[in-house]
C-alpha cells in the first residue's frame, strides 16, 4: 500500500475520530531544543498529528540551542508532514550542542535531499525573538499556547524584549494580551531516585534564562511544568519504533530514534508530555498541583513553594492515566501524514 493510500485509510478509520474535532485548533508556538536528546523529534510529530485533526495549529518553531543543523532539521520535518512553510526561528545566544541525528537532514538520494527543506543552515533563519514577536502580535488574544521543551533562552528574551516595529507592545505586554497558556518541560518537584536536589537538564543547561524566565513572566499567565519525573514514567515503546512507522521506508522520526538510542530502548517522552497536556488539557490525561511559585536557584535546582494565587502549576500522573499517556502519545507520534 502506498503512503498516500494507507494515510488515506488511518484518517477514516482513526484520525477522525480525534479527541474535540469540533472544537476550533489550538494555535501553538513549539519552543525546543531539538539537538541532543530524540524527545524533541517525537513531540513535534505529535505537533503535526494533532494539527492534522484539527486539535491545533502549528503556528511557528523556534529553537533554544545553537547548531547549524536545527533549522535545516525542522523544516525537513515540517515539510515531512505538509507543513514547510511554518515559521522557524533560532536563536544566537545559548548552549552550542552536537547532534546524533540532525545530520539526517543532509541524506541524499540521487542526488536529492532524502528528506526536503529550504532552509539550508541555522544561519539563515530568522532570529527567534523575531518570531515569537511576529507570531504574537498576529494572534487574537489569549489564544496561543506556548510549549516549551528546552532551554528557557527564547521565552526569556521574549518576556524581555522591548516595542518595536513589529508590535507597539513589550514582550510582556504580549504576552499577557496573546498567551493563553505556556506549557514547560522543565525541573523537579520532588526526589528523583532517591536524589532530593536533582539537577534537570533543561534547567542545568541554560540557568540563567530559566531563572529570567521563572523570575519575569507575567504572574497572571498560566504556567504548567511537566517535571522530569513525569515523561520517565511514561517512555515510548520500541515495538513502535520497530512496526509503527512502517508506511514509509525512511521515516525521520524513527531514523532519528535509531540514531540517538537504538531499537532497543524505551526512551523517556518528556516533551512529549507537555505537548499532550497543551493541546489536551481537559482530556484528563493528567492531574495538577495546587498553585504555587517555581524558582530556580543559582545551581539549577527547582522549587515549587504553594500560593493561592501562584501563577504555576506542575503535572501529576497516577497508574491509569500513565497507561493512556503511554498509548496516546504512541499513536499520535506514529501517525502517518495525511496526504497533502
Amino acid at each position: 500500500m502506498s503512503r498516500a493510500l494507507f494515510a488515506a485509510a488511518f484518517v477514516c478509520s482513526f484520525l477522525f475520530a480525534s479527541v474535540g474535532s469540533s472544537a476550533e485548533p489550538i494555535p501553538v508556538i513549539f519552543d525546543t531544543d531539538i539537538t541532543g536528546d530524540v524527545d524533541d523529534v517525537l513531540a513535534l510529530a505529535m505537533l503535526h498529528a494533532l494539527a492534522d485533526r484539527r486539535e491545533c495549529e502549528l503556528e511557528a518553531v523556534t529553537i533554544s540551542k545553537v547548531n547549524p543543523l536545527t533549522a535545516p532539521f525542522v523544516d525537513a520535518v515540517n515539510t515531512f508532514y505538509g507543513r514547510g512553510e511554518i515559521p522557524i526561528g533560532v536563536t544566537r545566544d545559548a548552549q552550542k550542542r552536537d547532534s546524533k541525528y540532525l545530520q539526517l537532514v543532509q541524506t541524499k538520494q540521487e542526488g536529492e535531499f532524502r528528506y526536503p527543506h529550504d532552509l539550508l543552515s541555522s544561519d539563515d533563519a530568522p532570529d527567534a525573538v523575531t518570531v515569537l514577536r511576529k507570531t504574537l502580535a498576529a494572534a487574537e488574544d489569549k489564544s496561543v499556547v506556548l510549549i516549551q521543551v528546552g532551554l528557557a533562552a527564547n521565552l526569556a528574551d521574549l518576556v524581555e524584549s522591548p516595542a518595536d516595529d513589529i508590535s507597539p507592545l513589550t514582550g510582556e505586554e504580549l504576552i499577557r494580551r496573546k498567551v493563553r497558556l505556556t506549557s514547560v518541560m522543565a525541573g523537579a518537584f520532588a526526589p528523583v531516585n532517591g536524589d532530593a536536589h536533582y539537577l534537570e537538564a533543561n534547567v542545568k543547561n541554560g540557568i540563567g534564562s530559566m531563572q529570567r524566565f521563572a523570575q519575569k513572566w507575567p504572574q497572571d499567565s498560566p504556567v504548567v511544568w511537566s517535571d522530569f519525573r513525569i515523561g520517565i514514567a511514561v517512555p515510548y515503546p520500541r515495538q513502535s519504533v520497530a512496526h509503527d512507522f512502517d508506511y514509509e521506508p525512511h521515516h525521520i522520526v524513527r531514523e532519528a530514534y535509531l540514531l540517538y538510542c537504538g531499537p532497543n530502548h524505551d526512551r523517556p517522552t518528556w516533551d512529549l508530555t507537555s505537548v499532550l497536556y497543551a493541546v489536551r488539557l481537559d482530556e484528563g490525561y493528567f492531574g495538577l498541583s495546587q498553585p504555587g511559585q517555581v524558582t530556580v536557584d543559582d545551581d539549577g535546582f527547582t522549587r515549587f513553594e504553594p500560593q493561592a494565587d501562584g501563577r504555576d502549576r506542575y503535572l501529576t500522573m497516577n497508574d491509569a492515566q500513565r497507561i493512556r499517556v503511554i498509548e496516546a502519545q504512541r499513536y499520535l507520534a506514529s501517525q502517518p501524514p495525511v496526504a497533502k
